[in-house]
């Protein structure tokens, strides 16, 4: 009997131990198990796991920039009894506009990145970031065109090297899978190959197949500057090519008209002159036809099919001339939160530096109606403030320093036509561009996202008016308007190399390709209007519906 009881004793005290070292035991693998996953989430925050720390910026980011953007829409819907003007309805032009910049902030804050895209518009995603998070890639990565870049094509066949580089870098064109497809079918340098581009980078980043053996050979391509070399300021010879770095340099220009039946290319600026000597010995000789200025100031040319290529600043020329190349740094990334206030101690509202008095789009006109219902100095022989030629630099100067508005107006409404007055006057200032000249649509493919006021987004120039007046009381809402700065810069296109690269393109040359009337396609019905893009369209629409 007393045996039984000590073993019931020893039996129990042996079960207590057993469970309070299985409870023990768990406690501690649960701690280890949490202790390892905090572990794990603070190594992979420190190692700047992609996945990770993206979605917990972007849901930071898109919480504050939605309640900012309600806190924009709450106070534009509010008015501002100095603003609004009631129309015949009792609604006032100032809160339509408002509502309709609320919508487009709302829309292009929530935009989320994406890997794939319809099409070159709607694949342009508009990430915003916070200061200093624009991503900078080494320069040893970023393009040979860019200022500090270093990374050259190399020779491979066509479709690798352009789909290489297209998705090391972001063009403000074609995502990488996109360029993949393209590419697989062709260098697409040509319009006809690639519609919905400028193809600027494909042209400077193209590198013919088996071009060892072109340079072994010692062949150059000779381009015949047909109105002579000063016109271009170049010397004879390769000089432009080698002093450019070009990917592809075996060219030589000459101004020499003997060579008008053996040369690879005659160049005309401004101005063609037949050379009358009927079919060249190359057959595959190019003449190319440069304009720099807009129809309305160009020669009419009706000779049929006597150009092959154009240069100029449409989009649809064979080599594109453009007066300014913007190009992001990453495809993705077209907005940046900033570190400044752009409309600190700014006291005036809108200025315009012009000489012609009689553009024919009536851009004058425009300006002296918007005078009615904003402050709008006008310097030149066209207004009443002065500012010396001698001196622009000051002028423009005051730009960044005293006004927020800045009209962009060419003295032309063309497509595609856009010029230093928008993209060097304006955008390479502290300034808001108003632009007038290209349809809206060229303006949108051209500049960085969000960077300019189109005359046209606007039924009149009082609309225009009450909604700089509400930029100018709404200091955040102004300097949306500058988040593009740092995400990319203005590349110099370097025509030349692109020229001798698209010379070397020998399938496309194999297959010429002629304008059967260069005058229809340069001032043909569509290309210029004297008024309003709006009014353009609303006639087409007429004569359609008729």
């Amino acid at each position: 009997m007393r045996r039984l009881k000590f073993s019931l004793k020893k039996y129990f005290y042996f079960t207590l131990i057993c469970a309070l070292l299985l409870i023990f035991g768990f406690n501690l693998r649960e701690h280890e198990i949490w202790k390892t996953k905090s572990t794990l989430q603070q190594t992979q925050l420190r190692s700047g796991d992609e996945q990770v720390q993206q979605s917990l910026h972007y849901n930071t980011h898109l919480s504050f920039t939605i309640t900012s953007v309600e806190n924009q829409a709450a106070a534009l819907d509010a008015g501002d009894d100095n603003t609004a003007v009631d129309d015949s309805n009792g609604s006032g032009i100032a809160d339509t506009v408002a509502a309709r910049r609320r919508a487009d902030i709302i829309s292009s804050s929530n935009t989320l990145p994406s890997d794939t895209a319809s099409d070159e518009q709607s694949e342009q995603q508009h990430v915003q970031l916070h200061p200093g998070q624009v991503p900078l890639e080494p320069t040893s990565s970023r393009p040979w065109f860019f200022r500090q870049g270093e990374y050259y094509p190399k020779q491979a066949p066509v479709a690798a090297t352009h789909a290489a580089h297209d998705n090391r870098v972001g063009t403000g064109g074609l995502d990488g899978q996109r360029v993949k497809k393209h590419n697989s079918r062709g260098a697409r340098l040509f319009p006809y190959q690639d519609p919905y581009s400028d193809r600027i980078i494909n042209q400077l980043m193209f590198m013919p197949q088996n071009y060892d053996k072109v340079r072994a050979s010692g062949r150059l391509k000779v381009i015949l500057l047909y109105n002579g070399l000063g016109p271009w300021n170049v010397k004879q010879g390769r000089d432009v090519f080698l002093r450019s770095k070009c990917p592809v340099d075996t060219c030589e220009l000459t101004s020499n008209r003997g060579y008008a039946d053996k040369a690879d290319m005659i160049l005309y600026k401004d101005h063609y002159i037949p050379t009358g000597l009927g079919r060249p010995l190359n057959p595959k000789q190019v003449s190319m036809l440069y304009y720099l200025e807009c129809p309305y100031h160009t020669q009419n040319v009706k000779v049929p099919d006597a150009i092959n290529w154009t240069a100029t600043y449409r989009r649809d020329s064979d080599i594109m001339t453009p007066y300014e190349k913007w190009v992001y740094y990453d495809s993705k990334i077209s907005q940046a939160e900033q570190d400044r206030n752009y409309a600190l101690n700014k006291t005036k509202k809108v200025a315009w530096f012009v000489s012609n008095c009689g553009a024919r789009n009536g851009r004058l006109q425009f300006a002296h109606e918007l005078q009615k219902f904003i402050d709008v100095d006008i310097y030149g022989v066209c207004g009443n403030y002065k500012c010396s030629r001698n001196t622009a630099d000051k002028c423009f100067e005051l730009l960044d320093h005293d006004y927020k508005f800045y009209l962009a107006f060419e003295n032309s409404n063309c497509k595609d036509y856009i010029t230093e007055k928008f993209f060097v006057n304006a955008l390479q200032r502290n300034v808001l561009p108003i632009v007038m000249g290209a349809r809206p649509e060229d303006y949108e493919v051209s500049a960085p996202h969000r960077s300019y006021i189109h005359v046209d987004e606007f039924a009149s120039p009082k609309e225009l008016a009450e909604y700089l007046h509400i930029l100018d009381k709404d200091d955040e809402l102004y300097n949306s308007y500058f988040k593009w700065k740092g995400t990319g810069e203005f590349i110099n296109t370097y025509y030349w190399c692109r020229v001798c690269a698209a010379l070397h393109d020998e399938e496309s040359l194999r297959k010429p390709r002629w304008y059967t009337d260069v005058n229809d396609w340069w001032r043909g019905a569509g290309v210029c209007t004297n008024g309003s893009w709006r009014n353009f369209k609303a006639r087409k629409d007429i004569i359609r519906d008729d």
